[in-house]
């Protein structure tokens, strides 16, 4: 009777591995997922990156060299430059780019890639009252890195774009649980 229930736990053991998710196969259901949200959203994917003074199509996305399914969409440049006096000049203007240690405060969407699918909403006040707040290339502090990506690629202070982001560049939930999400997202620099 002993030998019985271990032959029948050994057997139930090896039943739930062999249905069970492993890592592989939830990466593959992932890759369909984003395949599949490419399509129905009938997404335009380039593979070189665009110039800076690119006009982006509505739908055109880049496919970011050197890593799986994370693609970016400039949705508006922001401010390449600043004048500082009453009567500019080229040497009165400040280069704006981003750079490394600055603090980026960004506000957000994050939605599934399914139909129909639930949306964190951290756009305004309304919604959230205070905006997401961390250094940039800092990853303690914001640890979803495709955001770090997109900021390098958005240059600029006041841009704004959208981003499909594979699990492996989410945040710790999204590669626990092997989830893909769309973030449109904008950024400012604190001063």
């Amino acid at each position: 009777m002993k030998h019985l229930f271990y032959a029948l736990a050994a057997i139930a053991v090896l039943c739930s591995a062999c249905n069970s998710n492993t890592y592989s196969r939830l990466r593959d259901k992932e890759d369909r997922l984003i395949a599949n949200y490419i399509s129905r959203k009938n997404l335009t994917i380039v593979n070189e990156e665009p110039a800076v003074d690119h006009v982006w199509g509505e739908k055109e996305f880049y496919k970011v060299k050197g890593y799986d399914n994370f693609y970016f969409h400039l949705i508006s440049r922001g401010d390449s430059v600043r004048i500082d006096s009453v009567s500019p000049t080229r040497k009165d203007t400040v280069d704006l780019s981003i750079v490394m240690n600055d603090v980026i405060v960004a506000r957000y969407k994050q939605f599934g890639l399914t139909e129909n699918a639930d949306t964190l909403d951290y756009w305004t006040t309304m919604t959230q009252p205070f905006p997401y707040e961390f250094h940039y290339t800092n990853s303690t502090e914001c640890d979803i890195i495709a955001w770090h990506l997109a900021i390098a690629l958005m240059k600029y202070p006041d841009s704004q774009c959208e981003i499909i982001v594979p699990s492996k560049l989410g945040d710790s939930n999204a590669q626990q649980t092997v989830t893909p999400y769309v973030y449109i997202l904008k950024i400012k620099v604190k001063q």
